[in-house]
């Protein structure tokens, strides 16, 4: 693993994409995004110097693209682990379909995941996240953000912790491609937000109420609905309601 640390860059994810060459387990650090990515097209609001914004490189040979989604699961599980370890009891990290991470109802992590694909191959994987951490107070219009100094009170070194969590994904993301895209399936279901119960969602039809009843190989979910209708929706198609 080799670590770039950036004083400022306005993506982690559009610099590391760029550096075309960089050989497996390159991370791009930054500790000021300008103008960070997220899921939908969206900005990730992120104080300088209080939080992990990163992004890491990886070339999978054994994941075929029809199950990128196994590069998601590994990245989110990996993220959902580490923060265990920080959480107080009582707290737990879950991962809201497809990988954002939640603490209860409020966005901890977000991740954004871009694959390279040549002639039928995953080439190269950018997988960038941005982990609240020391944050006090956040400004933007999104919903529910939190960071975990407000969940416990503390403050965090970010440099070790930085170490800790690029290991821990690469180490999962590793082992999910030695599988093939076969090792994380159960795990990942295991640490749904929402995972159990009805719930309210919106799709392009209107609100309803369904609970999960399976996430795809490739990441397409399955909702059953109380009268045992089953929808299967892409990412995008469906939204779960706050």
């Amino acid at each position: 693993m080799n670590i770039i640390e950036l004083e400022e860059t306005a993506s982690t994810n559009t610099y590391l994409r760029g550096m075309t060459d960089a050989p497996h387990a390159t991370v791009i650090a930054a500790r000021r995004q300008s103008a960070g990515r997220g899921q939908r097209g969206n900005t990730w609001e992120s104080e300088p110097d209080a939080n992990l914004t990163f992004s890491i490189l990886v070339r999978p040979v054994g994941i075929p693209p029809v199950r990128q989604m196994a590069i998601s699961r590994a990245v989110s599980l990996s993220i959902v682990r580490w923060l265990d370890r920080y959480l107080p009891d009582g707290l737990e990290a879950t991962i809201k379909w497809p990988n954002d991470i939640y603490v209860g109802d409020r966005k901890i992590c977000g991740i954004l995941i871009e694959h390279v694909l040549t002639a039928g191959r995953i080439e190269r994987t950018v997988i960038g996240a941005g982990i609240n951490i020391n944050q006090k107070a956040f400004y933007s219009d999104a919903p529910n953000p939190v960071s975990l100094t407000q969940l416990t009170g503390l403050t965090y070194p970010l440099d070790s912790m930085l170490r800790e969590v690029t290991a821990d994904i690469i180490s999962l993301v590793e082992a999910e491609d030695r599988a093939c895209g076969n090792l994380t399936a159960t795990d990942y279901m295991s640490r749904l937000w929402r995972r159990d119960g009805y719930h309210p969602y919106r799709d392009a039809a209107g609100d309803f109420t369904a609970r999960i009843a399976d996430v795809a190989p490739d990441g397409t979910i399955t909702l059953l609905r109380p009268d045992n209708t089953l929808s299967r929706y892409a990412f995008k198609e469906v939204t779960a309601i706050l």
